[in-house]
C-alpha cells in the first residue's frame, strides 16, 4: 500500500480527526477503485454495495422522468461523497437515480459493512457522514426552488456564464444545456436564440460562445 493510498483519509475534513483505531480500521478495510470516463457507477433498481469517496475526477447524478427527459441533479467532486448513497445506504433502499463518471474517477470505496459499524460505533465519523448530507440536501432544495421559481433566462445566463469559467467557449449540445437546467430541449433552442439575437453569444454544432459576457452575468444576477 503506497504512502499516499493510506493517507487518503487527510484529504476529507472530518475524517482526518478519527481515532487511531477507527482510523486504521477505516483503511484496512476500504480499497481505492479506478472507474474509467463514462461508466455508470450506479442506476434505478440497485442496492449501493459501498460509500465511495471521490479523490480525483467528477460523478454527475442525474434523473430520468417517464417522459424521457434528463435532469441534473447534482455533481460530486474530489473530495466529496454522494448525498443519494448515503441515503439509501442509511435506509438500506435502491437508487432512485444514475451516477455517471464524468471524468476518469478515483475514489475509496467504504463497504456497507464498514459503514454500518462506523456509523454505530465512532461520533466522529457519524458527524462527517450527516455533515455532508446536510450540505447536499440543501444544495438540492436550491435545485428545487430554481426549478420551480427562477426565470429560464435568467438560469441559462448563470449556467452558460459557469460553464464558461474563465473563458468565452461551451462545448455543448442544446440537449445537454436541457439537462443541466432540468427543462426541454426547445426550451434551451428558443432562449439561446434569444440570446443570440441580442448579440450576447453565438452558436454552431455543439458549441455556444459567448460575445457578450458583462450582459449574461447582469442577467444572471438578476433577482425576482
Amino acid at each position: 500500500m503506497t504512502t499516499e493510498t493510506m493517507n487518503w483519509i487527510d484529504r476529507f475534513q472530518g475524517l482526518s480527526q478519527l481515532e487511531k483505531p477507527i482510523r486504521d480500521l477505516l483503511v484496512g478495510r476500504s480499497t481505492i477503485v479506478s472507474v474509467p470516463k463514462d461508466t455508470v457507477i450506479f442506476g434505478p433498481g440497485k442496492a449501493p454495495d459501498n460509500l465511495l469517496l471521490l479523490l480525483s475526477g467528477v460523478v454527475r447524478v442525474q434523473q430520468l422522468s417517464e417522459g424521457g427527459r434528463e435532469i441534473i441533479l447534482y455533481r460530486v467532486h474530489a473530495g466529496e461523497s454522494c448525498v443519494l448513497t448515503t441515503a439509501c445506504l442509511l435506509a438500506y433502499e435502491d437508487y432512485s437515480a444514475e451516477g455517471i463518471a464524468e471524468t476518469e474517477v478515483e475514489a475509496v470505496a467504504i463497504p456497507r459493512s464498514v459503514f454500518d459499524d462506523l456509523i454505530a460505533q465512532s461520533e466522529t465519523f457519524r458527524r462527517f457522514v450527516f455533515s455532508a448530507y446536510s450540505r447536499r440536501i440543501t444544495d438540492l432544495f436550491m435545485v428545487i426552488e430554481e426549478l420551480a421559481f427562477q426565470r429560464i433566462d435568467i438560469r441559462l445566463a448563470h449556467k452558460l456564464v459557469e460553464l464558461a469559467g474563465a473563458g468565452d467557449a461551451i462545448s455543448a449540445t442544446h440537449q445537454q444545456m436541457a439537462a443541466e437546467l432540468g427543462t426541454a430541449r426547445e426550451v434551451i433552442s428558443r432562449q439561446l436564440r434569444e440570446f443570440q439575437r441580442r448579440e450576447w453569444i453565438t452558436q454552431s454544432r455543439g458549441s455556444i460562445q459567448i460575445t457578450d459576457r458583462a450582459a449574461l452575468e447582469k442577467l444572471a444576477a438578476t433577482e425576482v
